[in-house]
C-alpha cells in the first residue's frame, strides 16, 4: 500500500488532532483498544501480549515496530521445545520496522503478510520456515535482507520489492512460486545454492548489483524475462530441470553461465549482452534460443546442446562457438568481426579437470554438429571447424567465396545406387552437392530415389539460384588452396548452369556435350572412356571406310630422245581405290589401330588413304587429343595442391 492511500483497517488513534489529518498513526488497533500495538499503554500492551501463545494469529498491519517492541512481539509466540517463535498468520503489511527485524528460525504456520512493509535495519529471517504464503510485495529492505536457509513451503511473493542493501537467499528452498517480479536488488542478491520447486519468477526484476545464483537448483521454469543484471550474473553449476527463460533481459556486466545444466529450453531471445560473456561450458538436453540477442563484447559460447538457434543475432565483437551434438540456425546472423563455429570431438572440460557430464543427451545419435542455415548472413569473417553442411541452406548468403572452412567440413553427396529410368540405367556421379539441391531435384516429376526430401518446403529455390552459390564455394576451397575440394563445386555449378531457364538452347547442348563426354572436365574416368570409345569408332570407320583396298604402287615412265641423249623417268602413285569385299582382317586392323593410336598425339601414321579414310583421321586428330587432355586436366584437378 502506498503512504499516500488512507489504510483500510481500523487505525490507531494515537496523536489524532481535529485540524490536523484525524490518524496520525497509521497502525490497526489492538484487539479490544483504540491504539496499535506501539502505541498502547504499557499495562495494555503487556497484557496483549501476555494472552499470546505459540501459533497464535497476530495483525499488526501499519504498526511502526522499534527493535525492541518485535523482540517482546515473538518472545510472547515463541515455543518452549523449540525456542524459536512460531506465529500463525501473520500480518505486517505497511508496517515499519525501525531497527533490525529478527526471525530467524522463526515459523510462520499460516500467511506471512509482509507487503510494502519497510525494513530499516537488518531483515533477518535466516532458516525461518513459511508454511503458508510468504508475500513481501513491494517491501522496502533499506538494509540487508537475509532469507538464508529458508524454506519457503508455499507461494513467496517478492514482486516490486527493493532490496537496497544485500539481499541473501542462499540454500534457501522455495517449494512453491518464488515470486521476485519486478524487484530491485540495489546491492548484491545470493541465491546461491537456493533450490527453487516452484517456479522461480524474476520478471523485469532489476540486479544493481552482483546477482549470485551460483549451484542454485530451479526444479520448475525459471523467468528471468525482461530482468535487468546492472553487476554480475553469475549462474556457475545452476541446474535449471524445466525451461529457463531469460528472453530481452539486460546484462550490463560479465554473464557467467560455466557448468550450467538445462535439462528444458534456455531462452535467451532478443537479450542484450554489454560487455564479456561466457555461457558455458555447459549442457541443454532442449534448445538453447538466442535469437534477435545482441552481443556487444568478446564472446565465449560452449553448449553441448540439440539445438541452437542464433536467427538475427548480432555480434558486434569477435566470437568463440564451440559445440557438441546441435544443429545451428544461423539465419540471417550479423557479425562484423570474426566468428569461428567449431565442433568438439571430446567432452568439455569442467575447471576442476573433470568431463562434462552428458547424459541428458544420450538419446541423441551423435555428437557431430550440424548447421541448419546461413541464409542472410554476411560470410566475410565466419570460420566452420568440423562441421556438418549436409543439411545447410547456403541461397541468400552474401560473401560466401570468403568464408573459412576448416577440418572435416562434411556435405551431402549424390544418391550412390544404380537406377532405372525407364529402359535406361542411371547412375549419378559421386560429388559433394548442398542440400537445395536434393531439395530442387526431389521436387522433380520421375526425380530418382534418393535425393533429400526433407527441406522441400524452404522456398523456391532453383537452379538459377544454386549456380552463384556453387560458383561462391568453389573459390572458397580455391582460394584455401584446396583444389580437390573446389572440383566438386565446379561440377555443381556447371550442373546448375545446364538445367537453369535463363542460357540459350544452343549453350545449353554444348554443356550437356561437355558433361557426357567428359563431366565437364572434371572426371578423368568418363574423358578416357569417351577417348576409348571414340578410338574404336575411328579404328571401325578406317577398317571400314579409310583404308584403301591395296596401298597404289609407284609405276615409272619417261621417253627416249631419238638419237640418245638425256632420258628422263615421272614417277606416279595410282589413286587409293575403295576397299571391297573383306575388310575386317587382321592386316587392316593393324593399319587402321596405327592410324588412330598417331591421331591420338596429332602424329600423321604415313598411312595412304581414301578421301574417306583422310577425313575421318582429320576428325580423330581433332578430338582424340582433345579428349586425352580432359583426361589429364581431370587428374590434375584431383592431385593439385
Amino acid at each position: 500500500m502506498s503512504t499516500s492511500e488512507s489504510p483500510t483497517w481500523p487505525r490507531c488513534e494515537h496523536g489524532a488532532a481535529p485540524a490536523a489529518d484525524p490518524v496520525t498513526c497509521r497502525g490497526i488497533q489492538a484487539p479490544g483498544h483504540n491504539a496499535c500495538l506501539a502505541h498502547l499503554a504499557d499495562a495494555d500492551r503487556d497484557a496483549y501480549l501476555d494472552s499470546l501463545t505459540p501459533g497464535t494469529d497476530i495483525d499488526h498491519r501499519g504498526t511502526p515496530f522499534t527493535e525492541p517492541l518485535l523482540n517482546a512481539l515473538l518472545n510472547a509466540l515463541r515455543d518452549p521445545a523449540t525456542g524459536h517463535a512460531r506465529l500463525g498468520t501473520a500480518k505486517f503489511e505497511s508496517a515499519t520496522f525501525q531497527g533490525d527485524a529478527e526471525f530467524e528460525s522463526a515459523t510462520f504456520q499460516g500467511d506471512a503478510r509482509f507487503e510494502s512493509a519497510t525494513f530499516q535495519g537488518d531483515a533477518r529471517f535466516e532458516s525461518a520456515t513459511f508454511q503458508g504464503g510468504a508475500r513481501f510485495g513491494s517491501a522496502t529492505f533499506e538494509d540487508g535482507a537475509g532469507f538464508g536457509s529458508a524454506t519457503f513451503e508455499d507461494r513467496a511473493w517478492f514482486g516490486s520489492a527493493i532490496f537496497q542493501g544485500r539481499a541473501w537467499f542462499a540454500s534457501a528452498i522455495f517449494q512453491g512460486l518464488a515470486g521476485f517480479g519486478s524487484a530491485t536488488f540495489e546491492d548484491g542478491a545470493w541465491f546461491g545454492s537456493a533450490i527453487f520447486q516452484g517456479r522461480a519468477w524474476f520478471a523485469s526484476a532489476v540486479f544493481q548489483g552482483l546477482a549470485w545464483f551460483g549451484s542454485a537448483t530451479f526444479e520448475d521454469g525459471a523467468w528471468f524475462k525482461s530482468a535487468t543484471f546492472q553487476g554480475g550474473a553469475w549462474f556457475e553449476s545452476a541446474t535449471f530441470q524445466h525451461d529457463a527463460e531469460f528472453g530481452s533481459a539486460t546484462f550490463q556486466h560479465d554473464a557467467e553461465f560455466g557448468s550450467a545444466t538445462f535439462k528444458g529450453d534456455a531462452g535467451f531471445e532478443s537479450v542484450v549482452f554489454e560487455r564479456w560473456v561466457s555461457l558455458g561450458p555447459l549442457v541443454c538436453a532442449g534448445r538453447v534460443q538466442l535469437s534477435g540477442a545482441v552481443f556487444n563484447g568478446p564472446t565465449t559460447l560452449s553448449f553441448a546442446a540439440r539445438r541452437l538457434e542464433c536467427r538475427r543475432t548480432r555480434w558486434l565483437s569477435t566470437a568463440d562457438v564451440r559445440l557438441r551434438y546441435a544443429s545451428v540456425d544461423f539465419a540471417h546472423a550479423v557479425f562484423e568481426y570474426p566468428l569461428t563455429i567449431a565442433a568438439e570431438a571430446d567432452p568439455f572440460v569442467l575447471p576442476d579437470g573433470q568431463a562434462m557430464a552428458e547424459q541428458d543427451l544420450a538419446g541423441t545419435p551423435d555428437a557431430a554438429v550440424r548447421l541448419a542455415s546461413l541464409r542472410g548472413v554476411d560470410a566475410a569473417h565466419l570460420v566452420l571447424a568440423d562441421v556438418d553442411l549436409s543439411r545447410c541452406l547456403f541461397v541468400g548468403t552474401v560473401h560466401l567465396d570468403q568464408i573459412r572452412l576448416e577440418g572435416a567440413c562434411t556435405f551431402d553427396t549424390t544418391p550412390s545406387a544404380l537406377q532405372w529410368r525407364g529402359w535406361r540405367p542411371v547412375r549419378f556421379t559421386p560429388r559433394r552437392t548442398l542440400a537445395e539441391e536434393h531439395h530442387w531435384r526431389a521436387s522433380q516429376a520421375g526425380a530418382a530415389i534418393g535425393w533429400n526430401v526433407a527441406g522441400l518446403g524452404t522456398g523456391r529455390v532453383g537452379p538459377l539460384q544454386l549456380a552463384p552459390v556453387y560458383r561462391a564455394l568453389r573459390k572458397a576451397f580455391e582460394d584455401g588452396k584446396h583444389e580437390p575440394g573446389a572440383a566438386d563445386f565446379y561440377y555443381g555449378e556447371m550442373e546448375m548452369r545446364r538445367h537453369a531457364d535463363d542460357i540459350p538452347r544452343s549453350e545449353r547442348s554444348l554443356l550437356t556435350g561437355y558433361w557426357a563426354l567428359s563431366g565437364y572436365g572434371m572426371r578423368a574416368s568418363r574423358a578416357l572412356g569417351s577417348l576409348a570409345a571414340t578410338m574404336l569408332i575411328t579404328l571401325g570407320l578406317l577398317m571400314g571406310f579409310g583404308l584403301p583396298k591395296e596401298d597404289p604402287k609407284q609405276e615409272a615412265s619417261g621417253t627416249v630422245p631419238p638419237g640418245g641423249g638425256k632420258v628422263t623417268f615421272e614417277i606416279e602413285k595410282g589413286d587409293p581405290q575403295n576397299p571391297t569385299g573383306n575388310r575386317f582382317t587382321g592386316k587392316r586392323f593393324e593399319k587402321a589401330l596405327n592410324v588412330t593410336l598417331n591421331s591420338v598425339v596429332f602424329r600423321s601414321s604415313g598411312q595412304d588413304l581414301t578421301t574417306a579414310g583422310t577425313y575421318i583421321e582429320m576428325t580423330s586428330r581433332l578430338v582424340e587429343p582433345a579428349l586425352l587432355a580432359l583426361a589429364v586436366l581431370a587428374v590434375r584437378g584431383r592431385l593439385k595442391r
